[in-house]
């Protein structure tokens, strides 16, 4: 008995918006390679994230270790728009004090009710 032995794509599909995500599913490859990063074995994240199948989780991980430079670069790309974001966010809604005007829309509809 011979075995066939194929290549397998690896399954991650680019978004319209430029995120790269698990094909299929809604996790991102930054999930996956920040838990396998924080100590994560395949096994948990496969657990972690039902909707992957755990020989994904070895394929993108295995894409991650081939392709480190070009992955790293891609999430430091997108660490660096999420910190523009946010900071428009602030500099639109003003975090210092959140908590006490959340407490005080409660206790206003509290007392109106």
């Amino acid at each position: 008995m011979s075995l066939s032995v194929e290549p397998q794509p690896v399954p991650l599909a680019t978004m319209p918006d430029g995120i790269v995500r698990v094909a299929g599913t809604r996790v991102t490859l930054d999930t996956v390679v920040g838990a396998f990063l924080d100590g994560a074995t395949p096994e948990t994240i496969a657990q972690q994230y039902p909707s992957l199948a755990l020989a994904d989780v070895y394929a993108v991980i295995s894409y991650y270790l081939r392709n480190r430079a070009d992955v790293e670069a891609y999430l430091a790309h997108g660490q660096a728009q999420a910190g523009v974001v946010r900071a428009q966010n602030e500099a639109r809604w003003d975090p210092r004090g959140i908590r006490a005007r959340l407490l005080a829309r409660q206790k206003s509809s509290e007392e109106a009710a």
